[in-house]
């Protein structure tokens, strides 16, 4: 009888230990689904923000979607001159110097129907001038920076020095 117990109790024993791998695999199981459905979740995300900061430049998706607003303001755009790229840390800048006449009205359009626009633009360096010869629609000269980003893949973001600290003036 005695060696029958023994080996029932290293079966209980072994039972006891399978159980609790399967308890600690269980509890793995339900933070892999969580960790999955938050990867779903992030890639959605990812997704949508794209949208806002691309991958690529889309140079002559942007000049149609800046003439079109222009045109739909009742603008000129009398010089549209993008620059190169200026990397950061995980993105880059890219500035777009920009002139437009028409008139104030109109400028302040331009600048509500871009501000709607998928894309992420910031405008820096931003002047109005009012012009020499002016008509009913043509009263203002106006010239600024457009400022658009273009999201650096992780291959491109570790070749990329990190920005050095400005210094401050004393």
């Amino acid at each position: 009888f005695k060696p029958q117990q023994a080996e029932l109790q290293r079966i209980k024993a072994e039972r006891l230990k399978v159980e609790r791998e399967v308890a600690q695999l269980q509890e793995k199981k339900k933070e892999l689904d969580k960790i999955e459905s938050e990867l779903v979740t992030l890639n959605q995300t990812l997704k949508e923000l794209e949208v806002i900061i691309p991958k690529q430049k889309e140079i002559d998706v942007i000049l149609r979607r800046i003439q079109q607003l222009a045109y739909d303001s009742r603008l000129d755009i009398i010089r549209f001159a993008p620059r190169g790229e200026i990397n950061m840390e995980f993105y880059s800048e890219w500035p777009i110097p920009i002139e437009i006449r028409g008139n104030y009205h109109n400028l302040a359009t331009f600048f509500d129907r871009l501000s709607k626009f998928a894309r992420l633009f910031n405008i820096e360096n931003f002047t109005i001038k009012a012009i020499a010869n002016q008509t009913e629609d043509v009263t203002i000269s106006s010239n600024f920076t457009a400022k658009t980003y273009i999201f650096l893949d992780e291959s491109a973001a570790s070749q990329v020095p990190a920005p050095k600290p400005k210094r401050r003036a004393t």
